[in-house]
């Protein structure tokens, strides 16, 4: 049969025969990962149908291929830095885009259909298992991240037009950025008290430490760029807003099956908006005040 096959379904059938292998690896690697035997058993055994998979794809031409080493690295990697939730549902995403391919493939190989149900029926599985410590914390992350954006953003676009130099506009953003940073994570930490959550410790350090990390971003430029670069600093504040904003929202959009796009707009506009009104405030308040630094 295969040699009956078109160009089209030959090059197919050795794309998908690699990416099979490739993923048999990458399931098996990240399940050593988990510390849940549980989850750990199932990665394996959704491991095992990729190379079952891969069997029948090396069957119509007798030849074995090597895995993608890049790839089993790229998304070992995104594990340890974003756990393997995120990883997994960008594995499956790609799954999906795959599902065009498979049907098309079908025509002439009638085993991709039964393939491509697996594959399906792989997503199901995966989010029957996915219970990640950091993704019940998304709503504490989610706070700390919001709250410094709003506030540092509109902070420092406001000294920016009222000091006018980098250095006093970055020390007084860092003792704000701080003092807030404890002011936040002890808020937290009371309320989850009073709800009677005995995870109070940890969810107040997952969004104190989404605050910390939001004010030394935002506060970099100005100790970066010299005392009278304060507007160019300032824009790449702002940049670093965006990129933050567009990092975040995409990471929990993947992990939460969410809406990027809504959340990335709603998000960006407030932050911005504050941004843009203090930076008008820190103005009026030079020009009443009569203050030159």
């Amino acid at each position: 049969m295969s040699k009956s096959l078109s160009a089209f379904a030959r090059q197919t059938i050795l794309t998908m025969q690699q990416n099979e292998i490739t993923e048999y690896h990458i399931y098996h690697k990240l399940a050593d990962r988990i510390s849940s035997e549980q989850e750990a058993s199932t990665l394996r055994q959704l491991a095992n149908e990729e190379l079952h998979h891969y069997k029948i794809w090396a069957g119509y031409f007798g030849q074995e291929c090597k895995p993608k080493q890049w790839k089993i690295r790229w998304y070992n990697l995104l594990a340890l830095i974003f756990g393997y939730t995120f990883t997994l549902k960008l594995m499956e995403s790609g799954e999906e885009v795959a599902a065009g391919t498979y049907a098309q493939l079908a025509l002439e190989v009638p085993e991709a259909k039964v393939i491509s149900d697996d594959e399906d029926s792989h997503e199901q599985k995966l989010l029957g298992i996915l219970d990640e410590e950091r993704l019940q914390y998304v709503g504490s992350m989610v706070l700390g991240l919001n709250d410094a954006l709003v506030e540092l953003t509109g902070t420092l676009a406001g000294l920016t037009l009222a000091m006018q130099n980098t250095r006093l506009i970055a020390m007084a953003g860092l003792i704000t950025g701080i003092s807030a940073t404890l002011s936040m994570a002890s808020s937290e930490y009371l309320s989850a008290r009073s709800e009677g959550r005995e995870d109070a410790l940890k969810s107040c350090t997952y969004t104190g430490v989404a605050y910390c990390i939001t004010v030394a971003l935002l506060v970099a430029p100005y100790l970066l760029f010299p005392n009278e670069s304060y507007l160019w600093a300032l824009g790449t504040m702002l940049c670093i807003v965006i990129g933050i904003i567009l990092f975040f929202n995409y990471y929990i959009s993947v992990a939460k099956d969410l809406n990027f796009k809504k959340r990335f707009l709603e998000m960006a506009a407030i932050s911005l908006g504050v941004a843009a009104f203090s930076f008008v405030v820190g103005l009026f308040v030079k020009n009443v005040l009569g203050i030159d630094m």
